[in-house]
């Protein structure tokens, strides 16, 4: 079982609500068992605010939605939207100490087919920082192309509903359709179906590491 393979999961979100959209149901499965899952935004996107919203909505928001999937370790940082490009190398550093620091046994991270330069600064330094880790990259449909599903990881009712719950905290972003509940439940059937399993979601595997029993 997928939770007790891994004790130390971090999870890489260009923006608040990437790592719920991409792989909340997995978090959920993660959090719940023994696994220690922390949690790093690098943007609190106050560009993607609607008028109306105070500047800081984006960051309650992420605390709430992360707590909603049972994830106390939270880290935001405030690089603007669609600059990640200038802010590599800094970005990078920024990994390579939470690699030293963290040592996690898995990182989640945006696919490297992401089309938003964001994203994919991040899923490129991601790999250059945990070279000796596992690494999947989660699906956001609406910003990639050419998405290879290597990796399903199944889960339950109860973990889809902390999702759904976690995603439903971002209030400022309800007006987006992948936000929708509908949306989300949907996507995790069909690729729950795909495996014989109630609900999933799917990665693309950049990296796989197993260690054995012994260490």
């Amino acid at each position: 079982m997928v939770a007790n393979l891994w004790k130390r999961a971090l999870v890489l979100a260009p923006h608040t609500d990437d790592g719920e959209l991409g792989c909340g149901g997995t978090l959920a499965l993660l959090a719940e068992s023994d696994c220690h899952v922390r949690y790093i935004a690098f943007s609190i996107a106050n560009r993607s605010l609607p008028e109306g919203f105070r500047p800081d909505t984006l960051a309650r928001e992420a605390r709430e939605a992360t707590a909603a999937l049972g994830i106390e370790d939270i880290d935001l940082h405030n690089f603007d939207v669609r600059t990640f490009p200038e802010h590599r190398q800094e970005i990078l550093e920024l990994l390579v100490k939470e690699a030293k620091e963290f040592k996690p046994d898995v990182v989640f991270q945006p696919s490297p087919s992401d089309m938003h330069q964001d994203h994919q600064t991040i899923a490129n330094e991601g790999l250059r920082a945990f070279k000796r880790t596992s690494v999947l990259g989660y699906l956001l449909p609406w910003n990639t192309s050419g998405f290879s599903d290597d990796c399903y990881i199944a889960f339950g009712e109860s973990e889809l509903e902390r999702k759904v719950e976690a995603i439903g905290k971002y209030a400022s972003q309800r007006h987006r359709s992948y936000s929708d509940p509908d949306y989300i439940r949907s996507l995790a059937r069909v690729h729950g179906v795909t495996v014989g399993r109630p609900y999933a979601e799917v990665f693309k595997v950049a990296r796989l590491v197993l260690d054995s029993p012994a260490g």
